[in-house]
């Protein structure tokens, strides 16, 4: 029996959805699968042995990437702000702020939410940090418990798409994109993001007022300046260490890694600052940092060992042609595409999104005029609700895991729905709103490089016909 080349890539694609069900390693699964299959296609003689001889070729390219440098300083930074105390002066210091109005500490869990995520760009730290300081208040203050659930862990997921997250970093190298165009692109749904949450806390606070209710009096500093100093002190070091790392950036004085770097001391610097450094914090968060290095890094090569298999038996083609004949054009390839990543979501997570998925379908992209920068983007806003599927978002197993035991399960689960529905809004607003992502795109000269041409006019020479002369 012959073997055609062209079930070689559905066959890899449906061992890969198998093996991912069965809930296997997902590094080791495109390891294998890649390895098995490319053995296969050699002795079915689809391609040779020389083409696997690649293989260590583009390892040795991901290990000497330095953008992805920029992952564990990233990284580093969020541990070591995790647990310097920043998210307890700025929570408490902004629900103190808020608290006379309906929703007041609901307005301040968002809004911390979006300053955490774009310095510490880690869900956890931002879900844990704030569940632990506000979910015990608003308990204690009568908010409903659905609403006090699903704010905290949605405003933990804005991290995900606010700059410097990590998954933007991943995007850009993957996408082959700057990652100053990604952060850039970025801000626009970042906005709408927290607007969104914020409207729908200021829809509740109105239409059910008791659900939302505002701090009592004697929970109240009467001191508003105190207050105020209280927000200062943990706003301004964060806005200090954002334009550190974002400015450089989209200034052109630091790389991302550079940036990264930085970022990583300034974090130091203010725990040292605030009096909670101590070695045994730079330890855990060092540990920590090693810990998701090694996991992007793992998922990193198995993509690659995956893909170059896949690509050998034409499974580029297979995708182009199976996604670009979509009816609708450019939206329904867009469409289609969201649909299956957010259905996606609810099995991996967004590295494994971004490595196995994205090098898939950014050709067809290319190819249908969409702007790369944008469907990067609009997938980071996508994957952004793989944090808050119920029951298996990793946001809520975090809120689950320091919320007190009478906090039940259902109002975590109950809770994230509204949360949900406003993140694929803003899903459907990228989509059909392109400018929210483009507009903040620096554009540079206008000028398209591949049309430039650079003439130099030759010297006369003589004719050919002509004699020499010798003086």
């Amino acid at each position: 029996m012959t073997i055609d080349m062209d079930v070689m890539a559905p066959a890899m694609f449906g061992g890969l959805v198998i093996f991912l069900l069965l809930g296997f390693p997902v590094a080791f699964s495109l390891s294998a699968l890649g390895l098995f299959f490319g053995f296969i296609s050699i002795e079915l003689g689809f391609f040779g042995p020389q083409f696997l001889g690649n293989l260590p070729l583009r390892v040795f390219g991901i290990l000497s990437n330095e953008l992805l440098l920029a992952i564990p300083f990233f990284t580093l930074m969020g541990a070591v702000l995790e647990r310097c105390g920043l998210a307890e002066d700025l929570l408490e210091g902004t629900g103190q702020l808020f608290g006379k109005v309906p929703g007041g500490l609901a307005y301040a869990v968002i809004l911390v939410g979006a300053v955490l995520g774009a310095i510490t760009g880690t869900v956890a730290a931002s879900v844990i940090a704030m569940g632990m300081i506000s979910l015990p208040i608003m308990m204690k203050y009568g908010y409903d418990m659905r609403i006090a659930t699903g704010v905290i862990a949605a405003s933990g997921t804005i991290t995900v798409v606010i700059p410097p997250a990590l998954v933007l970093i991943v995007l850009a190298d993957v996408l082959g994109r700057s990652v100053g165009d990604m952060y850039a692109g970025a801000i626009g749904p970042s906005i709408l993001q927290v607007l969104l949450f914020l409207l729908f806390i200021a829809g509740v606070s109105v239409f059910a007022p008791h659900k939302v209710p505002a701090l009592p009096d004697e929970a109240l500093i009467k001191d508003r300046r105190k207050v105020w100093l209280m927000v200062l002190r943990g706003m301004v070091p964060s806005i200090v260490l954002i334009f550190l790392v974002l400015g450089t950036i989209f200034l052109g004085l630091a790389t991302p890694t550079e940036a990264g770097a930085m970022g990583a001391v300034g974090a130091v610097v203010l725990a040292v600052f605030n009096g909670r450094f101590t070695w045994s914090l730079l330890w855990q968060a060092t540990e920590n940092t090693m810990r998701i290095t090694a996991l992007v890094i793992y998922i990193l090569i198995g993509a690659t060992v995956f893909t170059l298999v896949f690509q050998g038996v034409d499974g580029a083609i297979w995708i182009e042609h199976l996604l670009s004949h979509l009816p609708g054009g450019q939206l329904g390839f867009l469409v289609f595409t969201q649909i299956f990543i957010f259905l996606l979501a609810f099995f991996l997570d967004f590295f494994e999104i971004a490595f196995i998925v994205l090098p898939l379908l950014a050709p067809v992209a290319a190819k249908l005029g969409i702007d790369l920068v944008w469907f990067g983007v609009l997938i980071c806003v996508n994957v952004q609700t793989s944090f808050m599927h119920p029951p298996f978002g990793f946001a809520l197993f975090y809120l689950r895991g320091i919320a007190p035991p009478e906090v039940k399960s259902s109002d975590i689960y109950w809770g994230a729905i509204p949360w949900l529905f406003l993140q694929l809004i803003l899903v459907a607003i990228v989509i059909f709103w392109p400018e929210s992502v483009t507009y903040w795109i620096h554009k540079g000269t206008g000028v398209d490089p591949s049309t430039v041409r650079i003439e130099v006019p030759l010297p006369d020479l003589p004719d050919e016909d002509s004699q020499p002369v010798f003086r």
